[in-house]
This record gives structure tokens, sequence and C-alpha cells, in this order.
């Protein structure tokens, strides 16, 4: 049976490793001096509730499959069969083309086509560069069509400390603002509102242990250094997972039964939230030949090492 993950391309520095695939060009391990500080999951299996995956041209779900661009509804493949709906884009099973491999780097890169509902052909390109302490991805995105299109970007990252236990673990989200209202189709409906007196304001440090969250959340914060910066800490050991201008959101996720591993915290960076495709909520939108370009990663600010 065939890796469903494709080649496994590992990057070192100091004692620091990821390993990123070949399908969905994703991220399937970081860890420094053998200390994980991603849930990961063994490459001759599908990676587990969307683990480490790129999302893009959206991010979450799509309502129904089915949107409108310019006047015209389109409809796209249902991914989601349990809700009818098309979920994390269209670039996780397909096999991205490696452009160029470094002991510490990876470039890989993949034509998104016109068709199935997706009206503009986009060329997409991923970097991942490893430090001592910190991992950052860099996405770039391409309209090869001859029209503007709206898009969105996403990652699925599940962040854990060591074997520091989940619900042992406290997370600091510096967000104004939440999507919290979610239907029958997993979908958030309504507007977004602000979390002051609400068990969404996660500004100051919150046990992970109390939250129950499939929510995305907005108006974030950015620091002096003009980011965005969702912690994560435990046992001593801080994570700093920050993302650029453009990545307006965060979806966080604490299922219960992550494969391997049980309780888990996913902290997803998103340019726009669920649905965006309809409601257009900081779609990026691009020109015939135009590019854009945004970066996230992960540091570790302190480590169990």
């Amino acid at each position: 049976m065939a890796n469903p993950t494709g080649e496994q391309f590992e990057l070192t520095r100091g004692n620091a490793r990821a390993v990123v695939t070949e399908i969905g060009a994703g991220l399937r391990a970081f860890e420094i001096a053998g200390v994980p500080y991603l849930e990961t999951f063994d490459a001759a299996e599908e990676p587990p509730k969307g683990a480490g995956q790129v999302l893009l041209p959206w991010p979450n779900r799509t309502k129904a499959a089915t949107w409108t661009f310019e006047g015209e509804k389109l409809e796209l493949e249902v991914t989601e069969p349990k809700r009818g709906n098309a979920i994390h884009g269209l670039v996780r099973g397909r096999e991205w083309q490696l452009l160029e491999h470094a002991e510490s780097s990876i470039t890989l890169a993949l034509d998104i086509p016109e068709g199935h509902g997706w009206p503009v052909p986009l060329r997409t390109g991923i970097v991942y560069d490893l430090a001592p302490r910190e991992l950052t991805v860099t996405h770039e995105v391409r309209n090869d069509g001859d029209r503007a299109i709206g898009f969105g970007v996403g990652t699925h990252p599940y962040l854990r400390v060591g074997d520091v236990p989940t619900d042992e673990l406290t997370l600091t989200v510096p967000a104004g603002r939440v999507r919290p209202y979610v239907d029958e189709a997993q979908l958030p409906y309504g507007e977004e509102t602000g979390v002051d007196g609400t068990e969404y304001d996660l500004r100051a440090a919150t046990p992970v242990g109390t939250l129950e969250l499939d929510t995305a959340f907005g108006e974030l914060a950015q620091g002096e250094d003009g980011k965005h910066h969702v912690l994560l800490s435990g046992g001593g050991s801080t994570l700093d997972l920050w993302s650029g201008e453009d990545f307006r959101w965060v979806q966080i996720f604490t299922p219960s039964d992550l494969v391997g591993r049980g309780r888990a915290i996913a902290i997803e960076p998103m340019t726009c939230p669920a649905d965006a495709l309809n409601s257009k909520t900081d779609l990026i939108t691009l020109a015939p030949g135009e590019s854009w370009k945004g970066s996230w990663g992960i540091r570790v600010e302190s480590s169990l090492a």
C-alpha cells in the first residue's frame, strides 16, 4: 500500500528537527533534542483530524460545498460527507513538487487548476525554514488566471509541550472577538461578538483543561513586532505560535480523541474564518498575475530539553 503522505523530508538545525510530507506539504513533526512540540503520527497513516495539513485556497468549511463567484453559483466537491461541506481546501491530498531541499529548509510548490468548483488557476508554494529553536513557514500564492479571485490560507498544527498532559497546559489567545456559534453542520452562524465578560476571553493564561473549543478567534492583537502571538505553556516551557498580519484569525480546537494522544489542542492560524468563500470575510484578493506571501511559525521560548 502506498504511503498516504508520500516521501518524508527531514530538516535539522542543531538539535532541532522537523519532518515535512510530500503529499499535502504538511508538517508531521517538530522537536528539540528529542522533545516533541507537535503532535505527530505514523508516516504510513493518514494525518488524523487534519494534523499538520495546509488548508488552501480556503481553511475550514464551505457550507454545503457551494459558493458564488462573479454571480455564478459554483459547486465544490463534498469532502465532509457527514455534514455536506467542502472542508479545508484543495491541496491536502495532492503531491507537491520539491523545488529545493537543504539541511534546514525545504521549498515545495503546487498548481491548483481551474475546475471542480474552483474558477481560477493558482500557483502556490511553501517554505519551511528551521532555526535552532524556531520553525518558520512561509506561504506564497500567485493568480495564474485572467480574473481576480479571493482566497484564504490556513494550517492545522496540534501543539504539545513534551509529555505534559494537554489539560495541564495553559493557553493565551490575544483575541478581542470570537465566532462561537456552531450549527449542526459545524459552521458558525451570526456575526462575531466581543470576548469581554465571556468564557472566550483567553487574553490571560487559561487552563486548557477548562476548554471545549472548535472556535474561530479574530481581532488578534499585534505585538511590538507586528505579529500575533498565541502562547501555550506548561512544565516550565512556552511555545509561541506567531503569525503575520494577514493571518487575522486563529481556530482553537480541543478534541478528546486524537489518535495516539487523546486530548489534544490544535492552534490553527488562518487568514479568514470558516465559510469565507460565502461571507467574503477577510478573503485575500489577487488580480491576474499578482502574488501574495505570508508567514507564521512556532518558537520554543524555553525548552524541556
